[in-house]
């Protein structure tokens, strides 16, 4: 599945348009994960915990959204925006949207 932030791909033509389609991935913030990265702030350097969370909740909201968009018939999804929130205290979410075409 072809997914681009752009609104178009260059070079092809979009035949149909199947509407827009979304993925969405909650990630939960454990006690030791929180307690290293605490560690990290204070003496420095990356949270490589969190960031490999992170990068794992936005591969599973593009993932959903694709299959979404599969489902619909598309072959690629075009404008696609990520969105970051967070979700009470200690999670996170990313949501992925974009619009599902059909290109030739």
């Amino acid at each position: 599945m072809l997914t681009v932030t752009t609104p178009s791909v260059e070079g092809k033509v979009i035949t149909a348009h199947y509407g827009i389609v979304s993925g969405d991935a909650i990630v939960g913030a454990n006690l030791f994960r929180d307690f290293f990265a605490r560690v990290r702030d204070v003496v420095g350097g990356r949270a490589g915990g969190y960031e490999r969370a992170l990068r794992d909740a936005k591969r599973t909201a593009l993932e959903e959204m694709a299959a979404e968009a599969e489902r619909l018939g598309a072959n690629a999804i075009v404008g696609v925006d990520l969105d970051y929130e967070t979700v009470g205290e200690s999670m996170l979410m990313v949501s992925a949207t974009g619009t599902a075409v059909r290109i030739a």
